[in-house]
């Protein structure tokens, strides 16, 4: 996934006058990311009009891509121009001129929704739980130690010892410990689903099979 703001990281902190207003900048940031036609674009904004925006959607409807539209106006631009329109009506801000309250509210549930589900259809989830938990501090490694103690069924110090034996890589200790598969074919499995721990864990599953089948004849 990768995200483009009109004026860069930069406009993130502070206004950057006009970066919105061009349609080519939209269209060139997307060229420059190499986006395909098997890409999702996603086009954000408000009221539906953002130039920046419909340069972004016109460039990937031409790249054959899939668009999407988030935008609080159903009758926009933006709107009539992509394949998904999304529109929750939020009706009129609290403050006249504002966007960033209920209009910006609404775009951000709608972003978690779309960013969840893919990530469930990617297999970075196993039932409930999240597999891809970043173990870059205490906290989280406890977390993550805590996740495989309870999806995997297995005690504190089994979690704590697969995750040391990955390297502290939690899809592959789950791999690990739902399999008995070794770190190194763990991560062979992984790789091989595309980071899908449930099918890497049917793929372990059916090598032994066959594997247990082939010593049986």
């Amino acid at each position: 996934m990768q995200a483009f703001i009109a004026g860069g990281d930069k406009a993130l902190r502070g206004a950057v006058e006009g970066a919105e207003d061009s349609m080519k900048n939209g269209s060139q940031i997307l060229a420059r990311a190499g986006v395909t036609k098997r890409d999702v674009v996603v086009g954000i904004a408000a009221s539906g009009t953002t130039p920046y925006v419909l340069g972004a959607i016109a460039w990937a409807k031409r790249r054959g891509c899939v668009t999407v539209g988030i935008t609080s106006n159903g009758k926009s631009p933006l709107a009539r121009a992509v394949k998904i329109a999304i529109t929750p009506q939020t009706g009129p801000e609290p403050i006249s001129g504002s966007t960033r309250m209920k209009a910006g509210t609404s775009q951000k549930m709608v972003l978690n929704m779309l960013s969840t589900a893919s990530m469930v259809r990617l297999g970075r989830v196993y039932d409930n739980w999240m597999m891809r938990v970043s173990l870059t501090n205490q906290k989280l490694r406890e977390r993550g130690a805590r996740i495989l103690q309870e999806v995997a069924g297995v005690s504190a110090s089994a979690a704590e010892h697969a995750l040391s034996q990955s390297g502290h890589d939690m899809p592959a200790a789950f791999v690990m410990l739902k399999t008995g598969a070794a770190a190194s074919d763990a991560r062979t499995r992984l790789k091989a689903a595309q980071g899908n721990v449930r099918q890497a864990i049917r793929m372990q599953n059916g090598q032994r099979r066959q594997g247990s089948r082939n010593r049986g004849k």
